[in-house]
């Protein structure tokens, strides 16, 4: 078969590095890529894994790449699989890859207990979108995701809301 997917290694991190890369131009977000190996090295193989990967190589060449991890529904009393990122490389869009790698994390999802299988999606990428809809995906437009990053993480860690 000419498609392999494989769960990646601590020497796969200057590939990861390289397909987050990739990833961050797709979406015009180069600017806010400050992934180094170091840090993925870190939080992906060391003590405490925080997420996983799995690299898709189509003819022997590395064609994409899924990154995940596990987060808790409460309602189904469940682990989910979160997938953060999920990105096939242009020269090797069209040959089903994107596909595989979702229903590769479907079935780990099944094999672990998981209750869903959920990501996120840039609301002006509607290619990704028809994507995921014919796979049967479903979006949910009545959730909005909210996120706290950089000075105003330390702000709200330090106990502050940053109101006056």
């Amino acid at each position: 078969m000419s498609l392999l997917l494989r769960r990646a290694t601590p020497a796969d991190v200057p590939l990861i590095r390289e397909l987050i890369a990739g990833l961050a131009a797709y979406e015009k977000l180069s600017n806010a890529c400050v992934a180094t190996e170091a840090l993925l090295l870190e939080h992906l193989f060391g003590t405490r894994p925080h997420a996983e990967v799995v690299i898709a190589e189509y003819k022997n060449e590395s064609a994409g790449f899924a990154l995940f991890f596990h987060n808790f529904s409460t309602f189904l009393a469940r682990p989910g699989i979160y997938l953060e990122d999920l990105f096939v490389r242009p020269a090797f869009r069209g040959h089903g890859i994107g596909k595989a790698l979702l229903q590769h994390l479907a079935s780990l999802a099944i094999e672990r207990g998981c209750g869903r299988l959920e990501w996120s999606v840039l609301d002006w990428n509607v290619d990704a979108i028809g994507f995921y809809e014919r796979l049967g995906a479903r979006a949910h437009d009545d959730w909005t995701v909210y996120r706290v990053t950089g000075d105003a993480l330390t702000t709200l860690a330090n106990g502050s809301d940053g109101a006056n």
